[in-house]
């Protein structure tokens, strides 16, 4: 089941690209354009990406260690059935949203605004990127951008009922997230025009609808 479970969300996150457009395409474009100016360009892409996806596995060490700890101290099982259901919600919410049928997880989005009021300008600090190491602080900043895509699988991590499962289970997520990023960064114009085509949107989330669907079928 646990396999099942790493596999969805990798999947999650690489259909998803869509909106990884939406919310990173500034980030990623402004990356770039550094990038294209250097000769190092995918030794910083492997470095911002590192940075992110150790941002996302630590969320979800934090995560899921708190779910397991409430799990084994209320020893109430349903509680982990119950954050599964929630996050396959959501799931189905950004489905819905890709789709241009709901617009409910961009008010999920805002819960995260406050601490990324504090986490941007430290980013903006050490913009432009000139080492890897540069670039993977810029990265592990830039994986606590506000994102229902990130809370949806943090959810998920929750439930999870420990920190191993929940690093396990974000970075799962992260990785299915990648191809995305790093086409992202070499042709940003072009994936950003193909993300708004009204069949894109639909296939992507219409497939996030139904991988939600078969997930909350699992725990129903």
């Amino acid at each position: 089941m646990q396999d099942f479970n790493l596999a969805a969300l990798f999947m999650l996150g690489f259909l998803a690209g869509g909106h990884c457009l939406g919310m990173c395409g500034g980030i990623v474009a402004a990356l770039s354009l550094q990038q294209r100016q250097a000769r190092s360009h995918w030794l910083l892409m492997l470095a911002y990406n590192t940075g992110r996806l150790s941002s996302y596995s630590l969320v979800g060490a934090l995560v899921g260690g708190i779910g397991g700890l409430g799990i084994a101290s209320l020893n109430i099982a349903a509680l982990q059935h119950l954050l599964y259901a929630l996050a396959n919600l959501l799931l189905i919410a950004m489905g819905l949203y890709l789709m241009g049928i709901s617009a409910f997880i961009t008010q999920i989005e805002r819960l995260g605004k406050p601490l990324w009021r504090i986490v941007q300008p430290a980013m903006q600090k050490l913009l432009p990127v000139r080492s890897p190491w540069q670039g993977l602080l810029v990265g592990a900043l830039w994986g606590w951008l506000p994102c229902g895509m990130v809370y949806t699988a943090s959810l998920s991590a929750l439930a999870s009922g420990s920190a191993q499962q929940g690093a396990l289970t974000m970075l799962a997520f992260g990785l299915g997230t990648l191809p995305n990023l790093l086409a992202m960064g070499a042709f940003a114009e072009a994936l950003r025009s193909l993300s708004r085509q009204p069949l894109v949107r639909w296939t992507s989330g219409g497939l996030i609808c139904a991988l939600g669907l078969w997930r909350l079928a699992q725990v129903l």
